[in-house]
């Protein structure tokens, strides 16, 4: 398990403390999962923003988070930070401003690998992407991370699988893990049987990489997450 620690290379914007639903403090205790220690072998710093949660990050972007975001990012990089990433793949939408205003690299979502995705394969290849809400994830946090066209791309949603829901719906309720388990494995089985071009997976939500093995034995095809993003981000630093 790592370490957190100040002189971490990689700083990890999290939603603000208080503001996580109980089902998602539950997939936290998941190696894989984002704001999980043992995802990582290496120091990352954890840090919370005011103001971000569920409501001004994935279902209405708060331009007012994204102002405080870029102050707490400056000052993380003042503090040795060379690289910044986030603990929600709907960040996506601010990659650009978040950019342009830290001066060093910025991830802000697992998003940015869909043109890596694409490249790899045979030029007729489909993608799927799994996000936590399709309904939310719109055609401006995919233009923010340098996705053209959704020409091949699959979005495929969560919202529908009643347990995963609960975590939103019922937010001091705690949920099965083993049934969202099942819930996400479904999901990637549903979205192949619908479209047998798929050739990779993306996951935008960082709640999910702890079920990436499982997806690639269960299809065999490649899987791109979170932790994957940012193992790259930090072999570049």
């Amino acid at each position: 398990m790592t370490v957190e620690t100040e002189a971490a290379k990689i700083a990890i914007l999290c939603w603000e403390s208080g503001q996580v639903p109980q089902g998602l403090l539950q997939l936290e205790t998941l190696p894989g999962n984002s704001t999980n220690p043992a995802s990582y072998d290496y120091d990352v710093r954890f840090h919370r923003v005011s103001g971000a949660n569920v409501h001004t990050i994935l279902e209405k972007p708060d331009l007012a988070v994204l102002r405080t975001m870029i102050v707490d990012a400056r000052m993380l990089v003042s503090q040795g930070a060379k690289a910044i990433t986030t603990s929600c793949g709907f960040n996506a939408i601010f990659q650009r401003e978040l950019a342009s205003a830290v001066g060093v690299p910025v991830f802000t979502s697992s998003l940015l690998q869909v043109p890596i995705a694409r490249q790899i394969g045979s030029p007729d290849s489909e993608i799927c992407i799994i996000t936590a809400n399709a309904r939310a994830l719109g055609p401006e946090h995919l233009k923010a991370v340098g996705i053209a066209n959704s020409d091949g791309l699959h979005i495929i949603g969560l919202e529908h699988c009643t347990e995963w829901n609960r975590m939103f719906a019922e937010p001091d309720e705690a949920v099965d893990l083993d049934v969202i388990e099942q819930e996400v494995l479904g999901t990637a089985r549903r979205a192949l049987d619908a479209h047998p071009g798929i050739r990779a997976f993306v996951l935008e939500c960082t709640d999910l990489p702890p079920y990436s093995a499982a997806i690639r034995r269960q299809s065999g095809l490649p899987v791109f997450d979170f932790i994957t993003m940012v193992n790259y981000l930090h072999s570049t630093i």
